[in-house]
């Protein structure tokens, strides 16, 4: 199963570093955030990548064609320009890095990956942002279980996230960042039949309002709720958060 992580837009809420890279490339312990989602994911099982990249495409692009020499030991011969790369434990990861364009929407990134999907009829979709202790597998079940399209990953993060109003699983309304509330919201960690495409207008769709929200009314969206660790990283405060945890030897995210 291929897992689309949406990694194009502006990250202006952390723009003490995103103006600098995309918000993917902002790095806890020395590596990229997306190296540590990705890594959630690969060590459950899913090793395929579609990376919707937009924004500095070409920081993703650099760091995965010279990943090989970033993460091992290398010898450069100055005489004649050989480089000798020493092999050391690497992830069994297949990348596709699509540039899904500068100004497109999250809901457009998906619809613009929709044919690296291949035939696969259901597909994993996250955010290029966000970790958590999550368990996959867990989730993947509970979405063949329901039948329904779709199925978001629910958390119980601070107010100023958007509430999901949750009926024994069921999302019933999704609205996207009220001002004054609390509750379950969206955590990202989503689990998609290929057929959500068609929710989906082109490249203004925003995925977090129209679609998701004609998909709940539709009885399609159900939420799987995660009482573990989750964490964006939006603000810089938020990555010197993640930070620390991982500083600590102790981040909950990390299970390999």
């Amino acid at each position: 199963m291929k897992v689309v992580i949406l990694a194009g837009g502006y990250g202006t809420r952390i723009s003490e570093e995103s103006h600098l890279m995309p918000k993917p490339m902002i790095e806890i312990g020395g590596k990229p955030i997306l190296w540590h989602i990705m890594n959630i994911y690969s060590t459950q099982g899913m090793n395929e990548f579609i990376i919707a990249a937009g924004y500095k495409a070409e920081y993703i692009k650099n760091y995965f064609i010279n990943f090989y020499a970033i993460n091992n030991d290398i010898s450069i011969d100055l005489t004649n320009g050989k480089t000798k790369v020493y092999d050391g434990k690497q992830p069994n990861w297949k990348i596709h890095i699509v540039d899904t364009g500068l100004d497109t929407q999250t809901g457009g990134r998906i619809k613009r990956v929709y044919k690296w999907l291949g035939d696969d009829e259901t597909f994993m979709l996250t955010y290029g942002d966000g970790l958590t202790d999550l368990n996959i597998q867990d989730l993947l079940k509970f979405h063949h279980s329901h039948g329904k399209l779709a199925t978001v990953t629910t958390v119980l993060p601070p107010a100023r996230f958007g509430r999901l109003s949750l009926e024994d699983s069921k999302v019933c309304k999704f609205n996207e960042k009220p001002q004054m509330d609390q509750g379950w919201i969206n955590g990202g960690f989503f689990v998609l039949n290929r057929k959500v495409i068609d929710f989906i207008e082109g490249d203004h769709s925003i995925w977090e309002r129209d679609p998701l929200e004609k998909i709940s009314l539709a009885g399609q969206l159900m939420g799987f709720r995660h009482k573990g660790f989750w964490s964006c990283m939006d603000t810089l405060k938020e990555k010197n958060i993640l930070e620390d945890y991982w500083n600590s030897g102790k981040a909950p995210w990390m299970t390999w």
